[in-house]
């Protein structure tokens, strides 16, 4: 199995446009990633979370989302929507993604067999990476 990885991406004022969705389709038609979860959640006026169908996000009665019905594997919890929903402004929404890099698992399993153990990893967050890329280009 490759690493594991989640985001939850926040949506202002419940506005999903879904642009990002045949992106996110095309990497799992191509072996790239593999989709373990995939929750919705939205923050009432009143500071209520809802879970979100994912067949039809804003309720507009047209199915949006049919291709990842059914994606969960349990790893994330109900405690986990409500702990998205915490970082939530009243009125915004937020999608829970949890997805295997299928990618890597088949170079972490060479080094494995190599006598290969990982030690460290992590992840830059962009915002850091584009703060840095600005300060270098200012300073030249």
């Amino acid at each position: 199995m490759g690493p594991i990885d989640y985001l939850v991406v926040e949506f202002p004022g419940s506005r999903m446009t879904g642009e990002g969705l045949p992106l996110l389709v095309d990497l799992v038609e191509r072996g790239i990633i593999r989709i373990l979860d995939l929750a919705f959640v939205r923050k009432e006026i009143d500071g209520t979370v809802t879970a979100l169908e994912i067949a039809d996000l804003n309720g507009d009665g047209v199915l949006d989302l049919t291709v990842f019905e059914g994606a969960s594997s349990g790893l994330v919890s109900q405690d986990d929507l409500q702990e998205a929903a915490v970082i939530l402004s009243p009125g915004d929404s937020a999608g829970i993604l949890v997805y295997e890099n299928v990618w890597a698992a088949p170079f972490a399993a060479a080094l494995r067999r190599g006598g290969g153990r990982l030690v460290a990893g992590g992840r830059i967050p962009v915002q850091d990476i584009l703060q840095t890329l600005d300060e270098l280009d200012a300073a030249a």
